[in-house]
């Protein structure tokens, strides 16, 4: 398992990559990192980069569903996703309406620069 947080030049992003398993220690590095962003700029834009993907434990769940609850969707503004499986950008065409207040869009792994783009557009 591997989480690695990335930087991809724009200052209110949170960017990481993963491959394997995502564990609640990952989740909240990840939620930490997004905390302090959202004090520093009042909203955020996210990448998440999935690698290999082979699930995410029901704590790193919990975890996610705790600060969701605490910070609230309203400080995320876009998050995109790079992924080569077809079942991810399933997820995220869901997710994309599920918060509507979030545009989400899934890229394949080789768009990173388009991605970055997205993220990059007010």
């Amino acid at each position: 398992m591997m989480l690695e947080m990335i930087d991809i030049g724009i200052d209110r992003a949170v960017a990481f990559q993963m491959s394997g398993k995502i564990t609640e220690e990952d989740m909240q590095r990840v939620l930490a990192e997004a905390r302090g962003k959202i004090s520093q700029h009042g909203s955020i834009v996210m990448l998440e980069q999935i690698d290999s993907f082979s699930g995410i434990e029901l704590s790193a769940l919990v975890e996610e569903f705790k600060y969701l609850i605490h910070v609230g969707l309203k400080d995320i503004t876009k998050v995109a996703v790079l992924t080569d499986k077809r079942w991810v950008e399933k997820v995220v065409s869901i997710e994309d309406k599920i918060f509507r207040g979030i545009d989400i869009k899934s890229f394949a792994i080789e768009d990173k620069a388009q991605a970055i783009a997205f993220l990059n557009d007010n």
